[in-house]
């Protein structure tokens, strides 16, 4: 195959896809020539464009191909719109194709409504148009009724409480208001002085959290030292030592042991105390009369007898 017949060739299927498109485009498919199309007039087709699909229940089954002017004497002025469908969708003449808001953000489409009694709709028949108010027209027909409905009796009850408040009525009003305005500003003012209050306070709450915290730290450190000491271990011995001074405790007092008998055996006390005087005595008798308990001479005196001052007897 030459060059030149390559170059014809894919020229040639450039061309037709080019047609084809543009033919697509237009809502009209040259690969499926029994197509039907159809008309439909409008006075005011709201945004409908070439560009709109055609659906029957939801469902798409044709385009928009082309929207034209009409210019007989008649009906000068009015939309011709003309759209195809697909073979296998069948509906009657008496079918009505109805212009609809594809959403809330504008944009319209064709919606055919059909209607299956009488002769069968065949391709270039006109159907019978129809537009359907957006939501937000048929919110404003709805609401526009009620609205001047609500403001006439908004407007009978101003009137009638402006019948109601007399000069003197409206002079004391006048007054609440007035006396809820100073309310008003001395609330005002009591707020910007207790936020002065707040902000010279500032320094010394935040004094007072951080000795909150160092407070909080400290404690936290002595419960750590005091879990740290093994406490348990040492409240134990406390018990034992208590334990064992019990037990001396009751010795003691039952008259165990030296200091039990001590205390307890009053023979001993008796022998201690006389023991005691008996050693007070000899302690004085030693420190009034040395020389009748020691003697020591040089040249060999002889050592005189002992007198007894009191009873005038001596003794060898």
């Amino acid at each position: 195959m030459s060059k030149e017949l390559k170059t014809g060739i894919v020229s040639v299927i450039i061309i037709a896809l080019f047609i084809w498109g543009y033919n697509f485009l237009k809502g009209q498919n040259i690969f499926n020539p029994g197509s039907r199309y159809f008309y439909v007039e409008f006075d005011n087709i709201s945004g409908l464009n070439e560009a709109s699909i055609v659906t029957i229940n939801g469902l798409k089954v044709g385009k928009i191909s082309k929207i034209t002017i009409n210019n007989s004497q008649e009906k000068r002025g009015q939309l011709i719109v003309r759209f195809t469908i697909e073979n296998k969708f069948r509906f009657g003449k008496n079918s009505t194709a109805k212009i609809y808001s594809a959403g809330l953000m504008g944009g319209q489409n064709l919606s055919i409504i059909p209607d299956y009694s009488g002769e069968e709709a065949v391709s270039g028949d006109y159907l019978q148009g129809k537009v359907e108010k957006d939501l937000l027209s048929s919110l404003n027909d709805k609401l526009t009724p009620k609205i001047a409905h609500t403001m006439e009796g908004v407007d009978s009850l101003v009137t009638g409480f402006n019948q109601i408040l007399d000069m003197k009525s409206r002079e004391s009003l006048n007054r609440s208001i007035l006396n809820f305005e100073k309310i008003t500003l001395d609330t005002k003012n009591s707020l910007t002085l207790l936020n002065s209050v707040i902000k010279n306070s500032k320094e010394n709450i935040e004094s007072s959290a951080k000795n909150a915290k160092k407070i909080t730290e400290n404690f936290s450190k002595i419960s750590e030292n005091l879990a740290n000491s093994n406490l348990s271990k040492t409240v134990k011995k406390l018990e034992t030592t208590l334990t064992n001074v019990n037990v001396v405790l009751t010795d003691l007092k039952q008259g165990k042991g030296t200091l039990g008998k001590l205390m307890k055996d009053e023979t001993m006390y008796m022998n201690l105390t006389h023991a005691s005087k008996e050693l007070e005595e000899l302690l004085r008798e030693i420190k009034l009369n040395p020389k009748r308990f020691v003697h020591f001479s040089l040249f060999g005196k002889k050592t005189e007898p002992y007198t007894n001052n009191s009873k005038g007897i001596k003794t060898n």
